[in-house]
């Protein structure tokens, strides 16, 4: 992270938040969420934040005016996002389709985008200036389901951030609604992808038969108090080039070095590295949930629909005992994570449903746990609204949800030298932070001659 921008301030002036209604008119029903969207653990908002450079073509347009006409026109085809979240027999979530709208502020900020530094990563400075939390908005039930900011820089620039109520969509659902406005924002009068709601396609069955063990839902008493302590907590941000990710590699056996994706590969390291940091009992059982997407899944029931914006993922989980995770070569830990996204398929997904409402819609566990979600596919960084593609587009922060510090995201990225690579933003009180670097400094090592395996390694680390 660039040094002058953690400690960069500035000023935003906010004017007060409005509500942006769909430009025409749209039906009002009841719509239920699917038994994969309305589980605990997606019953959260989540910020993702686009910056974006001065364009001289642009000059004229006001950034504010152009986003909010768009998003008005996309809630003609994305109504459900218009309308409020309520809750029904058995902790059942459904969209009540208001039309009421979605909440959005404009905003001034006296800095310029070079103030951020270099290379634009989280955590970003005044992040709660650039996405305000709007008093009372932050609800679950009955408050607006998306908020937008739009704060023009003094350069020129300007920065759109926009929170998410997580029931309703995932990564990929909610840059599919961001693509429509940026669209439209530049000038097409219906989006190219037509929404798809379909959510019974991840209801459970009746009766609801799970066929899987579903660890990552285990009920685990936190006996030693291992959830993390949210005072005191560090936000870093590490980057992986072609260069970093085959060091990584190279500390793998090899068959395993050539097979594991590079997901698989950080997921591990970050594993062992984050375990060995929190020093746990050795006996103390550790898990690594994985973010797996069932779009285009390995069963053919599995295929959800082109359009579909809802949440179609899973949670898979990797367990080990905290001494064999720190004391095993990294070998190990990258085949319990390939292990254990392997299992999801269509017949998964339906498992994960009918476990929801045979037990109530748990959260997943958090104890001990931690998990990594892939957004380097999702195409945040491609989200064009009329000034090109952002500088940095993705998660705003790491560690958030429910329990802060358990997520990471892997974002795609280029560094300030250029290099494209992958940015993974931790968040860990202070000391297991220092200890985390210390660890990961050691599989950035490589174990064997990197420059013999490079060719190899960056087609594969990229």
């Amino acid at each position: 992270m660039a040094g002058s921008a953690a400690s960069l301030k500035f000023t935003v002036r906010r004017k007060a938040a409005e509500l942006v209604a769909p430009a025409g008119p749209t039906p009002h029903e009841l719509k239920r969420l699917s038994d994969i969207d309305d589980q605990d653990g997606l019953r959260f908002h989540i910020p993702v934040i686009q910056f974006y450079r001065r364009n001289a073509f642009m000059s004229g347009r006001d950034p504010a005016a152009v986003v909010r006409d768009a998003v008005s026109r996309a809630l003609v085809h994305y109504y459900p996002f218009a309308g409020r979240l309520r809750e029904l027999e058995g902790r059942k979530l459904a969209v009540d389709c208001t039309g009421e709208g979605v909440l959005f502020i404009e905003a001034d900020a006296d800095v310029r985008l070079e103030h951020f530094g270099d290379a634009l990563q989280p955590p970003f400075p005044g992040l709660e200036e650039l996405v305000f939390d709007v008093p009372g908005s932050s609800e679950v039930l009955g408050t607006p389901l998306l908020l937008f900011q739009v704060t023009r820089l003094s350069c020129g620039g300007f920065i759109l951030a926009v929170r998410l109520m997580h029931t309703m969509s995932d990564a990929q659902g909610l840059v599919q609604f961001l693509a429509a406005v940026a669209e439209l924002a530049r000038g097409a009068t219906v989006p190219s992808v037509l929404p798809v709601w379909r959510r019974e396609l991840l209801e459970a069955r009746n009766p609801p038969r799970p066929g899987f063990a579903h660890r990552e839902y285990d009920e685990v008493p936190d006996t030693n108090g291992t959830i993390i302590p949210l005072d005191d907590m560090a936000h870093r941000s590490f980057f992986f080039g072609a260069k970093e990710v085959a060091a990584v590699r190279s500390h793998l056996a090899p068959g395993l070095r050539k097979r594991a994706t590079t997901f698989e590969v950080l997921t591990g390291c970050l594993w062992k590295c984050r375990t060995v940091a929190l020093a746990p009992d050795a006996d103390e059982e550790m898990r690594m949930i994985c973010i797996v997407n069932a779009r285009g899944g390995k069963g053919k029931q599995s295929a959800i629909p082109s359009g579909y914006y809802g949440n179609a993922f899973a949670f898979p989980v990797a367990v080990s005992a905290a001494g064999e995770l720190c004391a095993r070569p990294l070998s190990y830990a990258v085949r319990l994570v390939k292990e254990a996204k392997g299992e999801v398929d269509g017949e998964y997904m339906r498992s994960v449903a009918d476990l929801m409402v045979q037990r109530g819609r748990p959260h997943f566990t958090v104890v001990r746990a931690y998990l990594a979600s892939d957004v380097t596919k999702a195409g945040f960084g491609e989200l064009d609204f009329g000034w090109g593609r952002p500088v940095y587009g993705g998660p705003a922060k790491g560690g958030v949800g429910a329990i802060p510090g358990v997520a990471s995201f892997l974002i795609p990225f280029k560094n300030a030298k250029g290099e494209d690579g992958i940015v993974i933003p931790m968040c860990l009180p202070g000391p297991a932070m220092d200890k985390f670097v210390e660890e990961m400094g050691k599989l950035l090592r490589p174990a064997v001659d990197v420059a013999d395996m490079f060719p190899a390694m960056i087609k594969s680390a990229l």
